[in-house]
């Protein structure tokens, strides 16, 4: 696996390191170096040669540097310079970068493969509110506009919606969702399946905004879910579903919806529910609703970033039930 090197001046690098571990979770041979005000250029390379030394001898290194010119670039380079074939510098390290960066060493054994490829999703990372500022060069192209809706009947793909992931997050889509698991399963599209949010035009416009570049993000009632799922011109699509609470499942199981599995991520607390774990709580609601999911033979993948180790349910559900029993 690549090994990869943030470095920065000050605590920067540090920083940005706990928001991909948040994000992403957290990585093997990933090594943050700083530079202190206190401390010169061959303090720098001395940290950096430290973090290298953590590496397997035979890893190729991805220096990631905040500033192409500054001390860490510059001292970054001198190491560099006796590795020109395998190792790779990329500067103006911000979150996508480093996010593209982990997804892509799943793929990638080159550094300079993951290198280029990152480039361009730490530009289309910089965006901008409200985006008549944007030039319009940076603008995303605007979408092209077909002959008009697919006719009814058409059977696009072999007719049937492909389901790359359908998770329970009473955040639905958030950070974690728009890069780790949109990396990890590659959906063409993410759909919040949600009554309420489906009628909040504002919430609506925020989701679809959030969506990662080269994914649409939709808001869509269940029922309008259950037709799509038997609509033969979605037989191209590969979605992500996110839903707020497990009985939105149900009520989309029942309706014919074939979900085989719920990826269970973040269940916020409330009044009513017990703390199961540090990113789930439950209701009596909650718990009937996985019980009936489990009887129709849905299996549960609980986990909140794909690296996670992936916890046992009907544990998460025995001590949810005992704990709401000693609650009453």
């Amino acid at each position: 696996m690549v090994g990869i090197i943030l470095a920065s001046h000050g605590e920067f690098a540090n920083g940005i390191l706990q928001s991909g571990s948040m994000i992403f979770g957290e990585q093997e041979k990933v090594q943050a170096v700083t530079l202190q005000p206190s401390e010169g250029p061959d303090d720098l390379k001395a940290k950096l040669q430290a973090a290298i030394a953590t590496f397997d001898e035979e890893d190729e290194v991805l220096f990631l540097v905040d500033l192409w010119g500054g001390t860490p670039f510059n001292q970054a380079n001198t190491l560099f310079e006796e590795h020109k074939d395998k190792w790779a510098i990329v500067a103006g390290l911000n979150l996508p970068m480093l996010i593209e960066a982990y997804a892509s060493r799943f793929s990638m054994t080159s550094a300079q493969e993951i290198a280029a490829h990152v480039l361009t999703v730490a530009k289309e990372g910089v965006r901008i509110r409200p985006e008549e500022l944007e030039p319009k060069e940076a603008m995303a192209p605007a979408e092209t506009k077909g002959s008009g809706p697919i006719p009814e009947g058409t059977v696009l793909g072999d007719g049937k919606l492909k389901i790359v992931l359908a998770r329970v997050d009473s955040r639905l889509l958030h950070g974690q969702v728009a890069t780790a698991w949109t990396k990890s399963v590659n959906p063409s599209r993410i759909i919040v399946v949600s009554d309420a949010v489906s009628k909040d035009d504002l919430r609506k416009k925020l989701i679809e905004q959030a969506a990662p570049p080269g994914v649409k993000a939709n808001v869509i009632p269940i029922e309008k879910l259950i037709e799509i799922s038997k609509d033969p011109r979605f037989g191209d699509t590969k979605a992500l579903l996110l839903f707020e609470n497990p009985e939105d499942v149900v009520r989309a199981v029942d309706g014919g919806v074939d979900i085989k599995e719920v990826n269970v991520g973040s269940m916020a607390h409330s009044v009513g529910k017990v703390v199961v774990s540090k990113v789930l709580s439950m209701g009596d609601e909650d718990v009937q609703a996985f019980e009936t999911l489990e009887s129709k033979g849905i299996k549960f993948d609980v986990r909140k970033v794909p690296n996670d180790s992936k916890d046992n349910m009907d544990d998460i559900l025995k001590k949810a039930k005992n704990e709401l029993a000693n609650a009453k």
